[in-house]
């Protein structure tokens, strides 16, 4: 799961997820609000990729999220 401050972020890197990694299945995308916060603004947005088969390495994903100010975690 790589986690993004925003929805702009969050669909730039489904596409490049696409393009850089391969990936066949569309990662979900998920608003998830922060812990008290009302505004829409304090919002992240999580992409979920599933790889049950292990073929993306960790530390490039991290990477590749830092282009977007963002994270990976494991769920």
């Amino acid at each position: 799961m790589l986690v993004l401050p925003d929805r702009d972020a969050a669909e730039e890197v489904v596409e490049a997820l696409q393009e850089r990694f391969g990936i066949v299945e569309e990662p979900q995308l998920v608003r998830d609000a922060l812990a008290g916060e009302d505004d829409a603004e304090d919002a992240q947005w999580l992409v979920v990729l599933r790889d049950e088969e292990e073929r993306l390495d960790a530390g490039e994903l991290d990477r590749f999220a830092g282009e977007w100010e963002g994270w990976r975690e494991e769920p």
